[in-house]
């Protein structure tokens, strides 16, 4: 059974001012999406899985989703705030979905083999889908995956990011990811503010997760678990969310899961801020001079 691929593409795109997901980036309006469900298709995925909300299903299957649809087994799975086990009501003021944890649980009824999961909004390039399909061929229970990027250079040079922060053993096993946010690089120094706006130097040469997993089905029983916990503890908070590098870590601190972390040699890059548009389309240019894609994906 070929892998699929989870496309978290339900984002607001606060920062950004706008839907980024389906943002034009090369060619004839090819998105980043686009490329990785290319990249992904010719290392040997079989599925596309969609996550979105109901209000751009519309924009999204014109902007992306119909030019796939012939070409390989698309699904579309919808995100909502309201989908929440029953016996758990939603705060009145809440107003965003409860993040990627939710996303990826709210798909459970459109899977049933190995899948990896990638953000819409970024570029990964094809080694990290490869070393991924060739795992997952072999994964069983909970036996997962993770494509580690190096800090330096998932920076935007527009203002601060999220990132998981990774420890590793010898044995290239994740041992614990830790979510920072607000780092920035300012200078020669990269770094980020805690709760009590401390700052803390980071070296750039950290290995962060950018939300690029390879997972089993049997994520999704541990994630209905985790998501009733997390309900139980924060469900009455406007804005907590239950997020997947979270979930992996306490996975791997109970020992119920393991996770391997496989190196890519291809860069990163994506759109936090509006002003990142312009190096992201410099960058699908350079790479397509190189002939690493076609000019037209579709034909």
């Amino acid at each position: 059974m070929k892998p699929a691929l989870l496309i978290m593409a339900a984002g607001m795109g606060s920062r950004f001012g706008g839907l980024k997901q389906i943002e034009p980036m090369g060619p004839e309006g090819a998105t980043l999406l686009d490329y990785s469900i290319f990249d992904a298709l010719r290392v040997g995925f079989g599925k596309v899985v969609f996550i979105i909300r109901r209000d751009i299903e519309d924009d999204f299957k014109k902007a992306v989703g119909r030019k796939w649809e012939k070409r390989v087994s698309v699904r579309y799975v919808f995100q909502e705030l309201g989908m929440v086990p029953e016996g758990f009501r939603v705060p009145e003021a809440r107003q965003k979905p409860w993040g990627t944890g939710h996303a990826i649980w709210v798909a459970q009824n459109a899977i049933q083999e190995p899948f990896a999961v990638i953000n819409a909004d970024d570029y990964y390039g094809r080694s990290g889908f490869k070393v991924l399909a060739e795992f997952l061929k072999k994964s069983k229970s909970a036996r997962y995956a993770m494509v580690g990027f190096l800090l330096k250079k998932t920076l935007s040079d527009h203002g601060p990011v999220s990132r998981g922060v990774c420890q590793i053993t010898s044995s290239r096993f994740l041992k614990k990811v830790i979510e920072r946010t607000r780092i920035e690089k300012k200078g020669s120094q990269i770094g980020y503010l805690d709760e009590r706006e401390k700052k803390h130097l980071l070296t750039g040469k950290e290995t962060v997760s950018m939300n690029m997993w390879g997972f089993t089905p049997a994520l999704f029983g541990q994630l209905e678990k985790g998501f009733h916990a997390f309900l139980k503890q924060k469900g009455r908070e406007e804005k907590s969310e239950f997020l997947i590098p979270a979930v992996v870590d306490g996975l791997i601190q109970k020992k119920k899961a393991t996770v391997k972390v496989l190196p890519t040699k291809d860069p990163w890059f994506g759109m936090t801020y509006p002003q990142d548009k312009e190096f992201v389309r410099g960058q699908l240019q350079r790479l397509i001079h190189l002939g690493k894609y076609p000019e037209k994906l579709w034909d």
